[in-house]
């Protein structure tokens, strides 16, 4: 990630140069400061316009540059989460393909995007156009990446909750089921503890229970899936009578169809959300670059504007950035 740096302006004297200045300062910083870095900021000669536009528009810039950094920061922390969740090593962000700090210490003035003769008003709102374009495109493409994400845990905890309340299809196998015209199957939740009191009993539990029929299916922490099978007529009565000793009963309907599709239905989901977490990592990349890049133009113009505002026409200054 990028380091801070200040961007300083320093008035040049009249009977002085920017070059002059610049050798100076940094004859000054390598006596008193010598491992501090220093970096020309470049700024090309802007539209000035009138002193009551450079007033007014001097008053939005705070705000919009707060604007313009939180979206960058927004940015910045989705592709540190994906990068976390992908499991993928922390990438250096680039703008226009160079490190963000080899840009920001590099900066040259993209005269084909912002015209340098376009009133500053009008670069200031193009460039909060953009970022906020890029902030509502972010918001719907975190939005489908979160709906498939939620998607996918709602499943993932019915699959991996307590048997108690978890999907029973992955653990159920067809041969465990026995429906027929007379028999039928039940699936029992019984405590981890209560093992033995549901094998010595069951087969009492009413009088049409299949002997020795009772099987153990899967163990969690608390809870054992047991199956048993008894006649159709005495099912309801089973439910009663098992619920009395605290054995649940859960309603349980094998259906290789809908096991099929249960199963497509995980597999589409889990591509699905793969691939929207490829595809905005990748967004966020590209978007963080045109995001700073922004960013430093609207700086160009902010430190520009303040600076005619203090130090008066014409535009005689020097911009520098260093680190704080």
């Amino acid at each position: 990630m990028a380091n801070r740096y200040w961007a300083v302006s320093l008035p040049v004297e009249r009977t002085s140069s920017t070059s002059a200045l610049w050798s100076r300062l940094q004859e000054s910083i390598s006596k008193n400061a010598f491992d501090t870095p220093l970096y020309r900021f470049n700024i090309p000669n802007l539209r000035v316009g009138t002193l009551d536009s450079l007033l007014a528009l001097s008053d939005d810039l705070l705000k919009s540059n707060n604007f313009i950094e939180g979206v960058s920061q927004k940015i910045r922390r989705q592709i540190e989460d994906l990068e976390r969740v992908s499991g993928v090593l922390s990438s250096s962000l680039t703008v226009d393909g160079v490190p963000v700090d080899s840009y920001l210490t590099r900066f040259v003035w993209d005269e084909a995007k912002y015209p340098t003769m376009s009133p500053l008003r009008e670069i200031v709102d193009s460039i909060h156009g953009q970022i906020a374009k890029i902030e509502d495109d972010l918001k719907v493409r975190v939005a489908e990446y979160n709906n498939v994400r939620s998607q996918l845990n709602a499943i993932n905890r019915k699959q991996a909750g307590s048997l108690a309340v978890r999907d029973l299809s992955n653990l159920v196998k067809p041969q465990d089921i026995i429906t027929s015209e007379h028999l039928t199957t039940l699936l029992a939740i019984v405590s981890k503890y209560s093992q033995k009191d549901w094998l010595s009993s069951y087969e009492g539990l009413t009088s049409y229970v299949v002997p020795r029929s009772s099987k153990k299916l899967y163990e969690d922490n608390e809870y054992a899936l047991y199956t048993v099978t008894l006649f159709n007529r005495d099912a309801d009565n089973f439910r009663t009578k098992a619920r009395e000793r605290n054995f649940q009963i859960r309603d349980f309907e094998y259906n290789q169809e809908t096991q099929e599709t249960r199963k497509q239905e995980l597999e589409k989901l889990t591509q699905d959300l793969e691939t929207f977490r490829s595809s905005l990592l990748q967004w966020c990349y590209t978007s963080y670059g045109e995001v700073f890049s922004s960013w430093m133009h609207f700086c160009a113009v902010r430190v520009f504007t303040e600076s005619i505002l203090r130090y008066g026409l014409p535009p005689s200054f020097l911009v520098i950035n260093l680190p704080p």
